[in-house]
């Protein structure tokens, strides 16, 4: 693995040797105001069997054109994948915060390999129940946790997309869900879908918030 990625990933294959089955875990759609959060979790293979996948980044740094790309590579290269998701319902009940969890542990349990060693993005998660390692910025520091947030990227926008077919008015294929002046205009005229998070909707009405410019890309 070449120096663009943090040395975890090396030190653990140095103590563990080549063949222990590190899982990147990072989710996406934590901001919208529509649609599930989804995560994956990603094996990847140590470099001494394949090489890193020249392009990887995190996700929000790639263009549509460069994730569609690299997450073909991403399948075809990974030991294993693991997606999960959770609800608008849920995120109502829950929270976003508990509701991401609930989504990474689905991802996790997807695995087709148990992990022997869990890496997430940002701050430990004491509610995730599997022991791990929070790499703050992981999505740019680590190279499975990158590889797990442009799969997860790639799924919820496919998965917006197919909703716009159905609401067609909100833009979703465009603004993926997120508070856009468009899409802010829309549900103010229209109203909420059964896909939306009202209690987004909610807290940004009582915070009396305008529409973020939000990039979706």
């Amino acid at each position: 693995m070449g120096s663009r990625w943090s040395s975890l990933e090396r030190k653990l294959r140095q103590q563990h040797g080549d063949q222990i089955l590190i899982a990147g875990v990072d989710e996406v759609g934590r901001g919208p105001l529509a649609g599930p959060v989804v995560a994956c979790a990603a094996i990847m293979p140590p470099s001494s069997a394949r090489r890193a996948i020249a392009g990887v980044d995190d996700s929000k740094q790639l263009s549509p054109e460069e994730r569609a790309r690299l997450v073909e590579r991403i399948r075809r290269d990974a030991l294993a994948l693991g997606v999960g998701a959770a609800s608008v319902r849920e995120i109502d009940t829950y929270n976003i915060y508990h509701a991401s969890v609930r989504a990474m542990r689905r991802a996790l349990a997807r695995l087709a390999l148990p992990p022997d060693h869990i890496l997430i993005d940002g701050l430990p998660i004491r509610s995730l129940g599997l022991e791990h390692t929070a790499v703050v910025n992981g999505d740019a520091r680590c190279y499975a946790i990158a590889c797990a947030s442009i799969v997860a990227k790639v799924t919820r926008d496919h998965l917006m997309r197919r909703l716009a077919r159905r609401y067609e008015a909100y833009g979703w294929e465009h603004n993926c869900g997120y508070a856009t002046p468009d899409h802010i205009a829309v549900l103010d005229t229209l109203g909420a879908t059964p896909h939306h998070r009202s209690s987004f909707r909610v807290k940004q009405l009582e915070l009396g918030l305008e529409p973020a410019v939000v990039a979706t890309s």
